[in-house]
């Protein structure tokens, strides 16, 4: 039996691989603070995320390392927000590149988050693994810095892949679509801002399919964008959601609006109004095929998007 280790288990990423990869027949182990949050069938493991302990021995002889830890950017960019943020994800992963360092039989295959957010705000043409340009900015600086930790001490016997993920949906309550929906009935289903910039995304089927497909092509290296070939715009996206949940009209919110609304719901304007146009060249080019290629067609679970 391949055993897999998902450190940030408790997450709805972390759910999501394990409902996965348990269907495939493999171990699952899940590092977290805290079980809240880890699925059954799960072998749970605590860490603090800040030192080294005993959970280092759950990497031993182990097949894939999946790290997923990491605080949300949904937050006001304040200076205690960035620092923890900075801390979680790249601290973390600098403890993971410690402890896999000291491994005598370390996993084979180490797959770490990073975020399709470290491409520049683009209207203008998609940005692919090869000829993406890298924007600027507080989050985008978090993406360069997390992914410097990961490949900054290689292991020759560890092949090492970044997944720049997009926006994963599922039917999870309080995930990107199910808030998405909320907002619809509501009657505030319309359009973000202007409504043309681009939104990337990818099911989370697809999203643990496409990891489980890293950790057997014995060729993936390097960094990967974990999109679906077909990005929308924000007003056709919000389109889909008003369907989902059979709303015809939905109020537009202009970008004023979204700023105050930011400002009370504690986040950035920034996660609705970049457009993040994303392509997943290298997958679709070495053969992985997706089964969520575009939105109009996803089907998320009971409560997810049909058509």
């Amino acid at each position: 039996m391949k055993t897999i280790v998902i450190v940030g288990a408790n997450g709805f990423l972390g759910r999501v691989l394990s409902r996965y990869f348990l269907q495939q027949k493999w171990s699952v182990i899940g590092i977290a603070r805290k079980p809240e949050g880890v699925i059954g069938g799960v072998d749970y493991v605590e860490w603090d995320g800040l030192t080294s302990g005993a959970w280092t021995e759950a990497l031993e002889w182990v097949e894939l390392l999946v790290n997923l830890a990491g605080r949300s950017v949904n937050c006001r960019y304040n200076e205690a927000n960035r620092r923890a943020v900075h801390d979680s994800r790249v601290g973390t992963t600098e403890l993971l590149a410690k402890a896999v360092a000291a491994c005598k039989n370390p996993p084979k295959v180490w797959i770490n988050s990073s975020t399709a957010t470290i491409y520049r705000h683009a209207e203008d043409r998609p940005q692919g693994d090869l000829d993406g340009e890298i924007g600027t900015g507080f989050s985008v600086g978090i993406a360069q810095a997390w992914e410097k930790a990961f490949f900054e001490n290689e292991n020759s016997s560890v092949r090492k892949v970044a997944i720049r993920s997009a926006v994963v949906m599922g039917d999870e309550p309080e995930t990107v679509w199910t808030v998405l929906q909320r907002l619809a009935r509501f009657g505030l289903g319309g359009r973000m801002g202007s409504g043309v910039q681009k939104v990337s995304w990818i099911s989370d089927r697809d999203f643990a399919r496409a990891v489980e497909w890293l950790a057997e092509n014995n060729e993936a290296t390097g960094t990967y964008n974990l999109s679906a070939p077909n990005p929308i715009s924000n007003k056709c996206l919000m389109r889909c959601v008003r369907d989902s949940v059979g709303v015809k009209i939905g109020l537009p919110a202009t970008n004023w609006m979204l700023e105050v609304g930011a400002f009370f719901m504690l986040t950035e304007t920034e996660l609705v109004l970049k457009s993040r146009w994303v392509i997943p060249t290298r997958l679709l080019d070495e053969g992985f095929e997706f089964q969520d290629p575009e939105l109009m067609k996803w089907s998320g679970g009971s409560n997810g998007y049909r058509k």
